[in-house]
């Protein structure tokens, strides 16, 4: 029988422990994120619905993670929890975190630092509470930390190779990026503009063979994600008439936050807050950094460099984009903190033996053998690691500091003294309970195809739990507009409606019915109130429609 090797086995385990975890928090206590659960309802959608087309992932979120998840929705009809409770979305995220723990092996394993060190900066990341949180939760946060670490570990293997085959692996990584997460936007860059420099660097004085090599390597990182930002941005184009639809549409992050009330910090108070989530994520930062950068001067290692770029630009374009009130005050939006952490962590140690290259380029370098292991320093690099784990924790568990993970506390006998807060984690703990039960209430009818007219803005959780998603119709169905606007000439017998107030302002129902909520808006009438028991989640009403040429 043949034996896994050990970053396979790496992979395995951690995927065990993230799926162990998801299953657990999806199916025991209810725990599903919103962000999470619409990209596996869009996955659906483009399966199951009455309508279904690729289309249906929409373009405000980036499609990768619900392509990745297809496969798995598709069994949906035999396994309803995978759309029901997210499955489909811890299954993804645990197996794209694997990896990423599988990339933070191979990086220190490309370094030749110590195997106690390799093992216990790997495991640290592993287990580090953001990274576990995000392994099992089914949110974007999983594959994106999975392919900045891919992209790190092939540009940093480029330096000492000089492989195009490295330099064509870190432009597919972050063009992937950008289809998980914008922020690789700012990564595709700053990866162009170091190996450009380093290339023209290289090449000495012959000026003309200078500039054409350090233009083609630039390419070679920037294709993979130019043709990404064109493609996504042209196909949204020709189906919604927006370039940008996750920053122009009115369900996009500029409405969302004015729905909210507008950004909640701005300016010092908005940089305070991007610097307190890095330094809760990685408490060892301002330790590692001025230490890791003086051996790398020392040693004249330009591997450094490379997590400092990658992994800095994305926390510098997060922080300008909340300093400027244009996103959300997350934790986990500085979530790439910590592999950056890890990769300084092993950094400790010296770059060591050759590695292997399929077709070494002109510029390979020779890395010096000679270099001092400085173990003391390792050792203590690794150990500030590890204590930083309990420093995350207890930020995580922080109401104002992490907004979206603080409930968990209440699992664990912790979380706030208070009643009423203590009442409210409960809510956020089971966020959308009521839209299940909706959801149940309506298979039980037998409703006909395409008869309950509905937004997803919030209605999107309500659609993944039914085990009839051709009963609704939504805003990607391509007829959604004609059954708006006559829901009783299109075969709707229900309307289900949300308050207008806060996002239910951009509820397409809404904007076509300013008064649906309170009075039917002249189109349906009321059969039933159900109030949310939900965290910031709206009360439903559901309105009947008359039948007849008389329903409006």
């Amino acid at each position: 029988m043949r034996r896994l090797r050990p970053v396979q086995g790496v992979f395995a385990a951690a995927l065990v422990v993230y799926l162990v975890l998801g299953f657990v928090l999806a199916l025991r206590y209810h725990f599903l994120m919103g962000d999470a659960l619409s990209r596996v309802q869009s996955a659906q959608g483009a399966l199951f619905s009455r309508d279904p087309h690729l289309a249906e992932i929409g373009f405000i979120f980036t499609p990768l993670t619900s392509l990745v998840e297809l496969p798995l929705v598709a069994l949906s009809p035999w396994i309803p929890e995978l759309t029901r409770y997210g499955l489909a979305g811890v299954i993804m995220s645990a197996a794209f975190m694997a990896a990423a723990v599988a990339q933070i092996w191979g990086i220190a394993a490309d370094r030749g630092t110590p195997r106690w060190q390799q093992v216990a900066v790997t495991l640290l990341f592993a287990l580090n509470p953001m990274i576990l949180f995000y392994g099992a939760t089914g949110m974007s946060e999983a594959p994106f930390v999975f392919l900045m670490c891919w992209a790190t570990r092939r540009l940093i293997r480029w330096i000492s190779t000089d492989d195009v085959h490295d330099l064509i692996s870190v432009g597919v990584a972050l063009g992937l990026g950008y289809l998980t997460r914008y922020d690789a936007a700012a990564a595709i860059a700053t990866a162009a503009v170091f190996v450009a420099v380093l290339t023209r660097l290289r090449a000495g004085r012959s000026r003309g063979h200078a500039r054409r090599s350090a233009l083609l390597d630039a390419v070679i990182v920037v294709a993979p994600g130019a043709l990404a930002v064109s493609v996504w941005a042209v196909t949204s184009w020709l189906l919604t008439g927006q370039l940008f639809a996750q920053f122009q549409s009115g369900y996009g992050n500029a409405q969302i936050l004015a729905q909210s009330g507008g950004p909640s910090e701005a300016g010092l108070s908005a940089l305070g807050f991007s610097a307190a989530s890095m330094l809760v994520l990685a408490p060892a930062l301002p330790l590692l950094v001025p230490a890791v950068a003086v051996l790398a001067v020392r040693r004249r290692d330009l591997e450094v460099l490379v997590p400092t770029l990658l992994f800095g630009s994305v926390l510098a374009f997060q922080t300008y984009s909340y300093v400027t009130g244009v996103t959300f005050p997350f934790l986990r939006f500085y979530i790439c903190v910590i592999p950056l952490i890890a990769v300084y962590a092993l950094q400790f140690s010296p770059a060591r033996g050759p590695l292997p290259s399929r077709r070494p380029g002109a510029y390979t370098r020779e890395r010096d053998v000679r270099q001092p292991r400085l173990p003391v320093a390792a050792l203590v690099a690794t150990l500030a690691l590890a204590a930083s784990l309990p420093i995350t924790l207890a930020g995580m568990a922080h109401r104002q500091l992490s907004v979206q993970q603080y409930a968990l506390g209440v699992l664990f006998g912790g979380g706030e003294d208070d009643p009423a807060e203590q009442a409210k984690q409960r809510a956020i703990m089971d966020t959308f309970a009521t839209e299940r039960q909706i959801a149940d209430y309506l298979d039980a009818m037998n409703l006909p195809d395409g008869s309950v007219l509905m937004d997803t803005v919030y209605g999107f959780a309500i659609v993944a739990a039914s085990t009839n998603p051709k009963q609704f119709v939504v805003p990607s169905d391509r007829d959604f507009v004609a059954a708006l606007n006559d829901p009783a000439g299109h075969g709707i017998e229900y309307i289900l409606a949300i308050p207008t107030s806060g996002r239910g302002a951009s509820d397409a129902v809404n904007r076509r019915y300013p008064t649906i909520f309170d009075n039917g808006g002249a189109v349906a009438t009321l059969e039933l109130e159900i109030p949310n028991t939900g965290a910031d989640q709206p009360t439903w009403r559901l309105y009947r429609v008359p039948e007849g040429p008389d329903a409006e």
